[in-house]
């Protein structure tokens, strides 16, 4: 569910229709401790702090638009619905800065029209087009037009409108079928040279293009495809590990060439057999990066397989110590994300050249687990300069010291430790018996800039839209007003989406700009009446509640994962529904999930019922609502085992992360809630149980909180 490494899709108001909240019961009858009056709309259900007041000059007519807004929002929706013309648009209307918005909705739309209907249309297009060329909302139509006159096989119309600067590779492919189109290209010409070079540079992108194919086609009519071009591709498809593209370009090869390829695709996808036969086969050859990257997926796949392997790798293929190092490297490397004390042998047999950062920090993780300190002190000391100056690696530093014995040492690391304001931080102040003290350091208000930004037309355009839900659109708007900005302005910035109540824009401003530590403007809590009710539920504290929101759609209750986990919580529907019948709760609707009262109530419940899964142990939890409970569970120790260690050997590196930063941003959310009270942080030391006493607990805990 995690929201870290995923796209987020940004839903139109127009497009969802958002049901009301669950009116639910638990279990045993009782009714939600939700407000009796729950609003029936997402929009309505935001009971939050009002944003920090608009802090520029025209604050005061801060919502001029309302009224205007609501006449292009109707105006909006039904555009989208079909409606292609202006008829009656007020002067009002007409003069508001989201007006073309409404007018390239309406051309969009006739551009779905019957074939009759379509020239106007055309024009009505390339008009608009060339006089918003430069602004964000040609973009979306250009679009549009373009995938239209495709489909039409309108060529020289599509030309003309086509911007390399704006097209993505499908794009790239029609505008080679049009180059194609406007006259045959058989005999060299310059032209055809310029053509082919084009194709080319598609060609050798290691991704399937089908929209390409009638270019790539002509290139092999033409005799320009050449078998070294073809293999060139099918290596790069190989390198990426995309074998079932690989192999219909290697279709296309003369036997011979095609052969080491072919070799390479079983490799990749039927990696032990196919090592087993090298092993029998010592004289057979194949190619080092083939074999390698067959090793290597085996390994990651099957790691005690792998080392069944490994000695007869390396004699049948007669590797010295160079030569066996990157096969041990794959194999140390699998055998540390399994949590293998096995890994340590084989990263011992790794040469230095062939370790980055990555694959040290993995050997120290390895010996982390394993409680090797000397071996974990040792190779933290390999690391990079840069490496080594992250709190991170200077907390492990000081946990080795202090294991070793070296106290004073241990000390000083970790008060080097404790301004990072991290979860680092809080585990070094943890370790020094001390209460965690976050170091706020408050972005100045610069009045003058405020007010000019928020009169800057781009900014203007950003935030209508963000009010009236066109939340790509705003996005586009602001990247236009924010990428001309110099520094002082872009700070500015920060607080100026803050005053709107777009915190994920504002937060992203901030890390753009690195400011991490206004808490006060980087924490808000805007759905507090939700959290609450929520909390009141599943006996969770607001604090985590607030940590997972902001950590999973940084606020946006309108938020879709890639893998359509959906709104604050970022709750996949078929895990909501399992969760409401756990609890007693009505079975919600996919459009429930963007009610934040919904969302917060679910996503509470289903890491409550986490919690109880996993002995209340807090770090496992926040594991499985980002991972999934079977992977939580596989990654629970053989025995107890400090916090710490366990979170920094989980194998992947965005649920790592996404545990540590919500523990660290519940930290901050108590923080503040108490007004700047010092926090304690010593229950994140506590060890996790091991995986057998997890699963004894389970049958203890059969009915809800």
């Amino acid at each position: 569910m995690g929201i870290l490494g995923r796209s987020v899709v940004l839903l139109s108001c127009f497009a969802i229709a958002l049901a009301g909240a669950l009116g639910a019961h638990r279990a045993d009858g009782a009714a939600l401790p939700t407000p009796a009056h729950l609003p029936t709309s997402a929009t309505a259900t935001v009971s939050a702090e009002p944003p920090e007041e608009s802090l520029g000059a025209d604050s005061q007519n801060a919502d001029a638009y309302a009224a205007v807004r609501r006449e292009f929002r109707a105006a909006y929706a039904r555009a989208t619905a079909g409606d292609t013309e202006s008829r009656d648009d007020s002067a009002s209307l007409k003069a508001y800065p989201l007006y073309p918005y409404l007018v390239a909705a309406r051309i969009r739309e006739a551009l779905r029209g019957a074939p009759d209907t379509l020239a106007p249309a055309d024009e009505r297009a390339a008009s608009f087009i060339a006089a918003h060329s430069r602004e964000p909302v040609a973009r979306g139509l250009r679009r549009a037009w373009l995938d239209s006159l495709a489909r039409r096989e309108r060529w020289d119309l599509f030309l003309q409108a086509y911007d390399e600067s704006e097209a993505n590779d499908a794009l790239r492919c029609e505008s080679l079928d049009a180059r194609l189109a406007r006259a045959p290209l058989e005999a060299p010409s310059p032209r055809s040279v310029r053509l082919a070079r084009d194709i080319e540079r598609l060609w050798l992108n290691p991704r399937d293009l089908p929209e390409c194919e009638p270019a790539f086609a002509w290139l092999r009519r033409t005799g320009l495809l050449t078998v070294e071009l073809i293999e060139q591709r099918a290596r790069r498809a190989l390198a990426g590990g995309h074998s079932t593209l690989a192999r219909a370009i290697v279709a296309q090869l003369p036997p011979t060439r095609a052969a080491p390829l072919s070799q390479w695709i079983a490799l990749l996808e039927s990696p032990g057999p196919s090592i087993d036969a090298l092993i029998a086969s010592p004289g057979t050859p194949v190619e080092p990066a083939a074999l390698l990257a067959g090793w290597s997926r085996l390994a990651r796949a099957e790691p005690e397989a792998a080392v069944a392997r490994y000695e007869p790798l390396v004699r049948a293929r007669g590797f010295n110590d160079d030569g066996a190092s990157p096969y041990a490297l794959a194999l140390a490397l699998a055998l540390a994300q399994d949590r293998d004390p096995a890994a340590l042998d084989y990263f011992k047999r790794v040469r230095p050249a062939d370790l980055d950062d990555e694959a040290i920090a993995w050997r120290v993780r390895a010996a982390l687990w394993s409680g090797d300190w000397g071996q974990a002190a040792e190779w933290l000391a390999a690391l990079s300069d840069k490496e080594q100056q992250l709190a991170r690696w200077r907390y492990w530093a000081a946990r080795s010291a202090e294991q070793l014995g070296h106290s004073t040492q241990a000390r000083e690391l970790y008060e080097s430790v404790l301004t990072d304001d991290d979860y680092y931080s809080a585990m070094a102040a943890a370790r020094l018996h001390r209460a965690v003290v976050p170091h706020p350091r408050v972005l100045p208000v610069e009045r003058q800039i405020l007010a000019a930004l928020e009169r800057a037309p781009a900014f203007v355009r950003a935030r209508e839209l963000f009010l009236c839900d066109l939340r790509g659109e705003a996005a586009a708007e602001w990247e236009l007003g924010y990428g001309s900005l110099a520094a002082p302005e872009r700070l500015q910035a920060i607080r100026l989406a803050a005053s709107w109540g777009w915190y994920d824009q504002s937060v992203a401003a901030a890390t753009d700009q690195h400011v991490f530590n206004d808490y006060a403007l980087l924490y808000a809590r805007p759905y507090d009446a939700p959290v609450h009710a929520a909390a009141q539920l599943s006996g969770l504290s607001p604090d985590v509640i607030y940590g997972v929101v902001r950590q999973e759609s940084l606020y946006r209750s309108d938020a879709v994962s890639s893998a359509g986990a959906r709104g604050l919580m970022q709750l996949e529907p078929e895990t909501a529904r399992i969760t409401a019948r756990y609890w007693g709760l009505r079975r919600p609707r996919v459009s429930d999930l963007f009610d934040p009262y919904v969302n917060t109530s679910l996503g509470a419940a289903r890491l409550r019922m986490l919690l109880d899964r996993f002995q209340g142990q807090l770090p496992v939890a926040l594991a499985g609502y980002d991972a999934g409970v079977n992977a939580a569970s596989r990654w629970l120790p053989s025995r107890p085992i400090d916090s710490d260690i366990w979170i920094e050997n989980i194998p992947y590196n965005e649920t790592r992360g996404y545990v540590e930063h919500v523990l660290w941003h519940s930290l901050l959310f108590s923080w503040l809630r108490s007004g700047g009270e010092p926090q304690r942080a010593d229950a994140w030391v506590a060890a996790i149980a091991t995986r057998e006493a997890n699963v004894a607990s389970v049958g203890l805990r059969s009915a809800p909180r």
